[in-house]
């Protein structure tokens, strides 16, 4: 006969029992560790993600920067390198799977006596995984915003690199919201991978619990529900905050800014 009353974490279901009794079981038995793998997961999620998008920021700027015949030889040779590096970096992060980059990374240091942690490794491989994306997403979003901008910026006096921060960029970045939303809730499942290296997150506490009673479709059914409970309130809160970008008046006269340069 099928056991459906016991007390979570306490009393083992019997062999024959329901699946939603084992599910129930796993989840309350190990709430603990469940919780602090969340926390782990959420940690790489949010640190990889936002250093990640810094990352992103310079690529793509660096992407976007021109050269110009006037310039002096020196910034040329400069900036012809650094696109060449960020070439080289988006192309290999691009082209090799996450899981593969945190194998290299974390083994490769370590065999190089750099001790670095499995958690470090695993947020340092989302930050270099998330920042070669968002490069070219940053590229694209500055691109999409009218040339004029720059121009009639530039006319009134001010820098280039003013023009870039207080016009271009601001623009930019409704433009490429949306995506660093997405980028943050594929972050947030691509932790999954990091068990690999050992991470404590939620995939590999779920494959530790289902070990201790063979009973890993129901553990992996327990951090589905709470990946799908993470990814359905981030996305929501992401939703409500583009609508709320997209309906604020971001644009204001320069006047003030301009008063400052000058002075």
């Amino acid at each position: 006969m099928t056991n459906l009353l016991f007390l979570p974490g306490l009393i083992t279901p019997d062999a024959d029992s329901s699946t939603l009794t084992w599910v129930i079981f796993m989840a309350s038995k190990y709430a603990k560790m469940f919780a602090e793998a969340t926390g782990t997961t959420l940690l790489i999620a949010v640190v990889g993600t936002i250093l990640g998008f810094v990352l992103g920021f310079a690529v793509g700027l660096v992407n976007s920067t021109a050269i110009h015949p006037e310039d002096n030889p020196v910034k040329k040779f400069l900036l012809r390198l650094l696109k060449i590096i960020v070439v080289i970096y988006v192309e290999i992060f691009r082209d090799t799977p996450m899981i593969v980059q945190g194998m290299v990374i974390y083994y490769g240091l370590r065999q190089n006596n750099l001790m670095i942690t499995s958690l470090a490794a695993g947020i340092l491989v989302t930050v270099l995984n998330t920042g070669a994306y968002m490069g070219e997403t940053v590229r694209g979003g500055i691109q999409s915003v009218d040339k004029g901008q720059e121009e009639g910026a530039l006319a009134m006096g001010i820098s280039h690199f003013g023009a870039m921060m207080y016009v271009i960029l601001p623009q930019a970045l409704k433009n490429i919201y949306p995506e660093m939303g997405n980028t943050f809730v594929n972050n947030l499942k691509m932790t999954s991978v990091l068990n690999v290296i050992g991470v404590s997150e939620l995939f590999l506490m779920a494959k530790t619990a289902g070990g201790a009673y063979y009973k890993y479709y129901e553990s992996y059914l327990v951090i589905a529900l709470i990946y799908l409970v993470l990814c359905f309130v981030f996305n929501r809160v992401f939703h409500w905050s583009e609508k709320k970008m997209q309906d604020k008046n971001d644009y204001e006269l320069a006047t003030e800014y301009l008063d400052t340069e000058k002075a």
